[in-house]
């Protein structure tokens, strides 16, 4: 009957200890352990393999081709279990740098508020973040979690529902002033509409009256990727513009933007997801990150 060893990793790391340190009393220093320690430990391992790994000399340690075949094969079982129990680990304390990818406003406005309290609650995590309108590669390994809106395409990514927010039409009051409020969604036609240049090559903007949806073309003279660009140019007199509610909620409260056209609203809504690799599998650090965004964007 094969006798079970109690521990055989520990065995392992004086092997490979002894071989990288060049002797047995050597090792036996690096390990606090006695020479006669570290001997007996190599000798348990030979005599349950049946072969000599090692041929001592007076000077210096010789592997034998048994030897190189199992210190290789001890490296890579040592480097397994402490990628396991560093995973373990970070589950009780999550650490490591943590690459996020967020939409420019909405990561202006809502996720970097949130990051000094994240870090104060997990100390050990480095947050790296990127503000772009861009989708970083997730599945690439360019982020490990992004925050994106809108449907989400067919991908092996994991996706959590963070949220999601409405539209608002708005203007400045110094627009109004100057080009008069619409009162109807077709009063449009006679202003200055900014818009996304990812959207259709005619944009339209969607509507709401007497309980039927319809979408009612509008142009004007300015386009940008981005609704932060569009805020500013709103905010500047340009233009009207029709972007995420959480862009231009506190400019409203502020009264430096008007919210226009509220009882022709569709009420349309878009999703707020973080996405990730990875399911239960995921590394804590991301774990704790979509939970604590759950948490805080879940209540605003």
């Amino acid at each position: 009957m094969t006798r079970i060893m109690a521990d055989r990793s520990g065995e392992m790391e004086i092997f490979v200890t002894a071989v990288r340190e060049g002797s047995l009393s050597a090792a036996a220093r690096r390990l606090d352990l006695t020479p006669s320690a570290v001997s007996r430990a190599l000798g348990r391992i030979e005599a349950r393999l049946g072969v000599r790994l090692i041929t001592r000399t007076t000077r210096r340690l010789v592997l034998t081709p048994e030897g190189d075949a199992y210190l290789h094969a001890a490296q890579r079982i040592l480097a397994d279990i402490a990628e396991v129990e560093g995973a373990l680990a970070d589950q009780a304390a999550p650490r490591g740098r943590l690459r996020v990818s967020a939409a420019l406003a909405h990561g202006r406005l809502s996720v970097v508020p949130l990051l000094g309290a994240f870090v104060a609650r997990y100390p050990g995590i480095l947050v790296d973040i990127s503000l772009s309108d861009t989708l970083e590669d997730v599945a690439g390994g360019r982020a490990d979690v992004a925050i994106r809106f809108g449907p989400l395409a067919d991908s092996p990514l994991t996706a959590r529902k963070l949220g999601e927010t409405g539209r608002t039409i708005a203007a400045s009051p110094d627009y109004l002033a100057r080009m008069g409020t619409p009162a109807l969604p077709e009063d449009l036609h006679a202003h200055n509409c900014l818009n996304f240049n990812f959207r259709r090559a005619e944009p339209v903007w969607p509507f709401r009256r007497d309980g039927r949806d319809y979408a009612l073309p509008v142009g004007g003279n300015i386009e940008a990727n981005n609704g932060e660009t569009l805020v500013q140019l709103a905010l500047a007199g340009v233009g009207v513009v029709r972007v995420g509610s959480f862009h231009v909620e506190d400019h409203v409260a502020a009264g430096r933007l008007v919210a226009l056209l509220e009882p022709f609203n569709p009420g349309d809504r878009e999703d707020i997801h973080a996405l990730y690799v990875g399911g239960a599998t995921r590394p804590a650090r991301v774990r704790a990150f979509v939970d604590f965004l759950v948490e805080k964007l879940g209540r605003s």
